[in-house]
């Protein structure tokens, strides 16, 4: 059983409620727009981390970041990847591979959209986090956990991290 927690889009803003919603968490995984060196040392301080690269990260993130992260987790074939689209939506870069070898999870960031959405074509989970950071069209900024056990999913949960100023 892994207990993961799920951000993308934090733009280089660190917040410590990463630190303290994630502090149970087995692995934390980061579906890209990192933005800053920093904030991916700050998770790494925290937990075991999976991290992909986005749009606005630079060579220093690209360098430690790969742009598909592939791999198996309790018996879960799991594709992370910042520009990915949703079911029925796909990303153009992803929808020969993902059609060929669909994962059983699927993580995606960009849209700045939570999003959770079963896709029945390919028998997968999508999952958007939305955007953690500050910058964005998003209001309210979210996380995800779930835990994986056994080629299973449970307790999924969406959180709101609720800020006196709007996000910008």
């Amino acid at each position: 059983m892994k207990r993961i927690g799920i951000l993308s889009d934090t733009h280089a803003y660190w917040d410590e409620k990463y630190a303290h919603y994630f502090a149970d968490c087995d692995e934390i995984w980061h579906a890209g727009d990192i933005g800053s060196l920093e904030v991916l040392e700050k998770l790494e301080a925290i937990k075991t981390v999976r991290a992909v690269y986005g749009n606005i990260d630079g060579s220093p993130i690209r360098i430690r970041a790969k742009q598909h992260q592939r791999f198996n987790i309790e018996g879960v074939a799991v594709w992370m990847t910042h520009i990915g689209g949703y079911p029925g939506k796909y990303a153009r870069e992803v929808v020969p591979e993902i059609y060929r070898n669909p994962p059983k999870l699927f993580i995606s960031g960009h849209s700045h959209i939570t999003k959770v959405m079963y896709d029945k074509t390919l028998d997968c989970l999508h999952i958007n986090p939305g955007a953690a950071g500050m910058y964005g069209f998003h209001k309210v900024r979210t996380l995800v956990r779930l835990v994986i056990d056994n080629g299973n999913f449970s307790d999924l949960e969406i959180i709101e991290l609720k800020d006196e100023r709007n996000c910008r």
